[in-house]
C-alpha cells in the first residue's frame, strides 16, 4: 500500500513472469465447490457499519470505505494493494519494492517474519479510534476469505498497515487470485471483497493447508451448510 509522504521510485524491470499462478481454489466459481465466490458475496451485500468512520483506498483518495459487521464476520470491499513486506525473497526485497520492510506485524511459529511471496495473508488497518480490529476479534493469524472476479482465496491476517488506509494483501494472495502481484505496478484498483471470520486463528499461522481446511469449514458455516 502506498504510504503517506513517500514518492514512487523508478525501478528496474523485475522478472516475475516465472511466478505461475497456483491452481484455482475450491471456491473458484469456474471450478465448482461448496463455497463459491457468488455464494459468499451474497452474504455480504449489505453493510452494517461498525467502524466509527470510513477508510481510504490509498493516500489522497476519498474516505469512503466502511468496515462492516455481520453474524460472526467482519467485511469490506476495497482495492488490493500489494504488501511485499517480511522475509526477503526474489519477488519481495528492497530492489523490487521501494517501500519494502523486512518485518511483518505477526510472525510464524518459529518467530520469523512472514514471507509475502509464499504465504497468502491480508493486511488490516492499524488499531485506531477509527476502528480497532482486535475489538471485533480480528487478530494475527485470523482467517479471511478474499474474493475477486469469481475466485476465493483463504488468507491469514499477517500484517497491519496505516490507520486510515484499507485494502492490502500479500504477493501470494494476489497471485492466487490472478492479480498482478508486482509491488509497484500490480494490485487491483477495485472490486476486492474481504471477509474475516471473527475469533478464528490458523495454527500455525504459516500453514496454507490449515488455512484452506479452516476456510472451507467456516465458509460452509457462514452459508448455513
Amino acid at each position: 500500500m502506498l504510504h503517506p509522504a513517500l514518492v514512487p521510485a523508478v525501478l528496474a524491470p523485475v522478472l516475475l513472469a516465472t511466478l505461475a499462478a497456483p491452481p484455482a481454489r475450491a471456491g473458484d466459481d469456474r471450478g465448482g465447490g461448496e463455497a463459491t465466490a457468488a455464494a459468499l458475496l451474497a452474504k455480504v451485500t449489505d453493510c452494517e457499519q461498525i467502524s466509527k468512520g470510513k477508510f481510504r483506498a490509498d493516500d489522497g483518495k476519498p474516505a469512503d470505505i466502511p468496515v462492516c459487521g455481520g453474524k460472526g464476520i467482519v467485511h469490506w470491499k476495497a482495492d488490493l494493494d500489494i504488501d511485499c513486506d517480511g522475509r526477503p525473497s526474489r519477488a519481495c526485497n528492497e530492489r523490487t519494492d521501494p517501500y519494502f520492510q523486512p518485518q511483518t506485524a505477526f510472525q510464524d511459529s518459529r518467530g520469523r517474519h512472514l514471507d509475502s511471496a509464499e504465504l497468502p495473508y491480508v493486511v488490516v488497518p492499524g488499531a485506531s479510534e477509527l476502528w480497532n480490529h482486535r475489538d471485533d476479534k480480528v487478530w494475527g493469524g485470523g482467517l479471511a476469505a478474499v474474493i475477486h472476479r469469481g475466485k476465493v482465496q483463504y488468507a491469514v491476517v499477517g500484517d497491519t498497515g496505516p490507520t486510515d488506509l484499507i485494502g492490502e494483501a500479500s504477493h501470494a494472495t494476489a497471485r492466487a487470485l490472478g492479480i498482478d502481484p508486482h509491488p509497484v505496478r500490480g494490485g487491483a484498483a477495485k472490486d476486492v471483497t474481504y471477509i474475516f471470520f471473527k475469533g478464528s486463528e490458523v495454527t500455525p499461522i504459516e500453514s496454507r493447508e490449515e488455512a484452506e481446511r479452516m476456510g472451507a469449514e467456516l465458509s460452509r458455516g457462514l452459508l448455513g451448510g
